[in-house]
């Protein structure tokens, strides 16, 4: 059988990757079309430098680099030059240490080596300007067109059809469903239409009715005369702290700028020539970057530019890719803001996807559904693409997204503004990271400039108190999800009892309908058929809705809502105060619903209103917390606390990729649920020695000197002492009092995996 009918809009490398990957699984009823011609199309492919990179923070993404490089090597379309980053800077350079290291945790090669070795690798280098650099022998560039071609004659070969020349002006649909494309010279029915149209993407979006999140920006690229010496066997040249690269080609060097002024593009205004994602040169705005790369490569005074431009490329919200299936019309997917480096990668996950019903890698960093409908706007994904464009060059937390300020508030934003909050984003919402009216501890314990960057001794403050007495933790920003309807319906997409009397609140695990796990939920039954989802974010929402059969209503109710944490030993006490009860019912005069649930091992509750009641649920429990010591925490104390109690984040510390039962889940896990084979490995919690670093996340943990894991996430724990950690390792190095060392930049901090939960309050009182 051939599959379904599939149209793949766009016949770039990433359209003629997903086309040979459906047609290698046996869809081969696939049209591939293409507004410009075959294959040298006018888009971001007929231009790109075709540079690969595996080394990232995400695992996710160095996968997907890897299975490009390993694919593209095989068709003979991949020079596996090697890749040299240079640091000019001290913090560059330890930088490079840290990237090192995500490498050496992915499996991926790599050595910081000094600047004598540079300039052996580049001899053009002036070794003299350098501090070090990383070496990746793997690294290497890919042809694009060549790349999309082999492929494309691969998939054509099977029986997919290329069409060039022919622009889709409409898409088809009956109802909610995807019906096929039309062009100016033909419909083409279709059950699936992928749209690989790269920078074109959100135009083509509009015609499906879906926003595809991301913006086209001009990138400035120049070709050299021929250099003297050579450039033969160079490997690609990266200057982050000049937001530059090289690479060779033939006798001459191209060189890529992200030093300019981001340059924003609107499609109306693009070329209508054989060319249009090739923009007339900026050169004044490549003064600084020729300077700099003439200081770094003195040879490359005694050359001109015999080619310049400003090539349009796709930048989404956040920097990752966009896959996936559409919510507003089903069979419309998108596959977008695809470099090269992860277009053979991302293109055999998105077909996995469509043929086996589940991606055999985790994608949740790259789903479509990901973004909130505020991160949608056009004024959203623009600012953010730009300021993610803008920060290129810079040294950051590697999960750190661009910032776009004072986008969502909750009601408790006045009150926490006068207690001095300092505000980090969270999917768009102002959530405190600590309270600069609390006052920092009476001995703050030095720390590495990078911890201390990241963090705010007063964290302490709030963490001990909070231990001590109790702590009022904004929870406004975390996912609320009504579901009205049967139990069935829950009871057939979560692994855990959900079908408990009304009142009970309960963990469970969402499974997609392939009975892979998707996330982590706390589901409370308010009523018999209604019942309140604590979830991930907007990808378990998207899950539920596309479930949701005739008479289940799934809404998500987190931006009407607000919430509160009070946990704390004095909890209780203040309840008492307060007579709060579970349930649904009223705190004064605020209609409020109660859980009783506590994720820092202290007693407590979440508590839950209508935003119209927000200021007033805050001024209620603040005024009656004088008594009992309350204080105000953010959210760096609540990730200490949940640390040392154990408690894991869905999507940070486990994926669906992860089996529940290496992460303290068993019983939450249905039989038969993927995966079915169990890894030899667990999420084991490590205690640090307090040498006053601090990891946050993606540091490689070694064992006999080699790297045998990956730190998930990190922190101080203010309780026990010392710096902990979460990490995937080996079964048989997870057993607790097991020594192992975590890479820190360019050094190697003593670790012990420990006996969980780190700090039992429950057990130290009945102690006492």
């Amino acid at each position: 059988m051939p599959g379904p009918r599939v149209v793949i809009i766009g016949a770039g490398i990433a359209g003629c990757a997903l086309a040979d990957e459906l047609t290698g699984r046996g869809w081969t009823d696939v049209t591939v079309l293409e507004q410009g011609p075959l294959f040298t199309t006018g888009g971001s492919s007929s231009h790109s430098a075709g540079v690969v990179s595996a080394i990232s923070p995400s695992r996710t993404l160095s996968r997907l680099a890897r299975y490009t490089v390993e694919k593209y090597a095989a068709l003979g379309c991949f020079a596996a030059v090697g890749g040299l980053e240079l640091a000019t800077t001290p913090e560059r350079l330890a930088e490079l240490h840290r990237r090192s290291g995500f490498g050496q945790a992915a499996g991926i090669g790599s050595a910081v080596i000094d600047p004598a070795a540079c300039a052996v690798l580049f001899p053009l280098l002036d070794p003299e300007r350098i501090l070090g650099g990383l070496h990746v022998p793997a690294d290497g560039t890919v042809e694009p067109v060549r790349a999309a071609q082999v492929q494309a004659s691969r998939a054509a070969a099977r029986g997919a059809r290329f069409v060039g020349n022919e622009r889709v002006v409409e898409i088809l649909r009956t109802g909610a469903q995807v019906a096929g494309v039309r062009s100016a010279d033909a419909v083409h029915p279709a059950d699936v239409v992928v749209s690989c149209a790269g920078f074109w993407g959100p135009a083509i979006g509009d015609l499906a009715g879906v926003p595809v999140p991301l913006l086209p920006m001009a990138h400035q690229f120049v070709r050299t005369t021929p250099v003297t010496g050579g450039t033969a066997g160079l490997p690609i040249l990266r200057h982050p702290d000049r937001g530059l690269y090289a690479r060779a080609y033939g006798d001459r060097l191209g060189v890529g700028s992200y030093r300019h002024e981001p340059i924003p593009v609107r499609l109306e205004d693009l070329p209508g020539d054989a060319h249009p994602a090739m923009l007339p040169f900026s050169s004044d705005a490549f003064k600084k970057s020729w300077s700099a790369v003439t200081e770094l490569i003195p040879g490359l005074q005694r050359t001109a530019l015999e080619e310049a431009f400003d090539g349009v490329l796709a930048v989404s919200a956040d920097g990752f890719p966009l896959l996936g299936e559409s919510r507003a019309l089903r069979g419309f997917w998108v596959a977008g803001a695809i470099s090269v480096a992860h277009s053979a990668g991302a293109a055999k996950a998105l077909a996995e996807w469509l043929v086996d019903g589940y991606p055999s890698i985790d994608l949740h960093e790259c789903d479509l559904n990901r973004f909130d409908p505020a991160q949608l706007s056009p004024a959203y994904v623009r600012r953010r693409a730009i300021r993610g464009y803008a920060e290129t060059t810079a040294i950051a937390h590697p999960h750190d997204p661009p910032p776009v300020r004072n986008l969502r508030l909750s009601p408790f934003h006045p009150r926490q503004a006068e207690l001095g909050a300092v505000f980090g984003e969270a999917c768009g919402w102002e959530r405190p990271l600590w309270y600069a009216t609390n006052p920092p501890p009476e001995e703050i314990r030095p720390r590495d400039d990078w911890s201390a960057r990241h963090r705010s001794p007063i964290a302490e403050t709030e963490a001990r108190q909070t231990r001590r007495r109790a702590g009022l933790f904004d929870l406004t920003w975390r996912t609320r999800i009504e579901v009205t309807g049967p139990v069935s319906f829950l009871t057939a997409l979560t692994s855990g009892d959900v079908d408990k009397p009304v009142g009970a609140v309960t963990r469970a695990l969402l499974l997609d309908p392939a009975g892979g796990i998707r996330g982590d939920l706390v589901v409370a039954r308010l009523a018999e058929e209604r019942f309140l989802l604590g979830a991930g974010g907007p990808l378990d929402l998207d899950l539920l809705v596309r479930q949701a059969p005739a008479g289940v209503t799934v809404r998500d109710v987190t931006g009407g809502t607000c919430g509160l944490g009070l946990w704390g030993p004095r909890a209780r006490e203040l309840a008492d105060a307060l007579a709060l009860t579970e349930g649904e019912g009223f705190l004064g005069m605020v209609p409020v619903t109660v859980l009783r649930l506590s994720p820092v091992g202290e007693p407590g509750w979440e508590i839950y209103t209508e935003a119209q009641y927000g200021l007033r649920l805050w001024d209620t429990i603040w005024e009656a917390g004088r008594e009992t010591g309350l204080v105000a925490a953010g959210w760096l104390a609540y990730d200490s606390l949940r640390m040392e109690h154990g408690r894991r984040v869905w999507g940070t510390d486990m994926t669906c990729e992860d089996d529940p039962y290496q992460v303290g889940l068993e019983a939450l896990v249905r039989p038969g649920a993927r995966p079915a084979t169990l890894p030899d490995r667990r999420l084991a919690c490590l205690r640090l020695d307090d040498t006053g670093d601090v990891p946050v996340g993606g540091e490689p943990v070694y064992a006999g000197g080699f790297a045998v894991g990956q730190v998930t996430s990190a922190g101080y724990g203010w309780t026990v002492g010392a710096p902990m950690a979460f990490a995937w390792l080996p079964s048989a190095l997870s057993v607790p009092g097991t020594q192992v060392e975590v890479g820190y930049f360019d050094r190697r901090l003593l670790a012990t995996v420990a006996a969980e939960p780190l700090h039992n309050p429950e057990h130290d009182r009945l102690r006492r």
